[in-house]
């Protein structure tokens, strides 16, 4: 089992990056950033690649990530040129997470559907296009939504690219029967915020096959080492809904180390 910290990119940035150092300096393997460009509830938010980049430079060995980019309202070549760029600048630390995305907001402030069965055909064929670009290869792609034909360089340092895990709530199978096309899986509740217990896991993981990622939030509730056998190979914690003064409380989190 290894664990991560996923927060939103809320508050002082450099105290951001420097809860990201102490992740790495109390022994957490991952630090995430949440991707929301708007949010309903009015957190003043900023651009969580901007802010990685500056955490790439301050860490050495935590693998970094967004948790998740909603691919469905991203150009799928911008996103592989960071994820690859950020690559680049960590020597090969970047886990990319994708999904619909959350709030619905995101789209509808700007003028785009938030129809779900929209945002879903969007996602699958934006990430045919960044696996592709990912990996290096010549895209000759030629969709309802993306046309590319195009290979970027240069590639990533992670062979044959970055890991991909795609968020998915359960029960629902089809976002689960994608997450098995790629790296792994970053499974959530009915409620978003964890809840799966060890037997749904194991459903998820005779869906997903013995060799990729179940990313889990992580519950209290749920001792660790049943989880771990279910199948779950990363557990995150984060604040579910942040309020007061959520990222010192957080920092006392980060600092007393990883639960297991």
């Amino acid at each position: 089992m290894r664990y991560a910290i996923s927060i939103p990119p809320a508050g002082p940035p450099a105290d951001l990056v420097a809860c990201a150092v102490a992740a790495e300096h109390a022994g957490w393997d991952a630090f995430f950033l949440w991707d929301h460009v708007y949010g309903s509830d009015g957190m003043p938010l900023h651009d969580p690649w901007v802010l990685l980049g500056a955490i790439g430079a301050a860490t050495d060995r935590v693998r970094l990530g967004a948790m998740v980019t909603p691919l469905a309202r991203r150009r799928p070549w911008k996103v592989a040129k960071e994820v690859i760029t950020l690559d680049q600048l960590t020597g090969g630390r970047v886990v990319v997470g994708v999904g619909l995305g959350i709030p619905d907001s995101d789209f509808t402030a700007f003028g785009e559907s938030a129809d779900p069965r929209t945002r879903a055909a969007t996602l699958d064929e934006a990430l045919v296009v960044l696996d592709g670009l990912l990996r290096g290869a010549e895209v000759d792609h030629a969709g309802p939504r993306f046309q590319v034909r195009a290979r970027l360089t240069p590639g990533s340092v992670q062979r044959p690219r970055p890991p991909i895990w795609v968020a998915a709530t359960w029960p629902h199978r089809r976002p689960l029967a994608r997450a098995a096309r790629y790296d792994g899986v970053f499974a959530l509740g009915r409620d978003a915020v964890g809840g799966l217990t060890p037997d749904q896991v194991a459903e998820v993981r005779a869906i997903l096959g013995p060799d990729r990622d179940i990313v889990l939030p992580y519950d209290p509730a749920v001792p660790i080492d049943e989880h771990a056998a279910a199948g779950v190979t990363w557990s995150v914690i984060g604040p579910d809904e942040p309020s007061g003064d959520w990222l010192a409380a957080l920092r006392r989190r980060i600092e007393a180390g990883p639960p297991g």
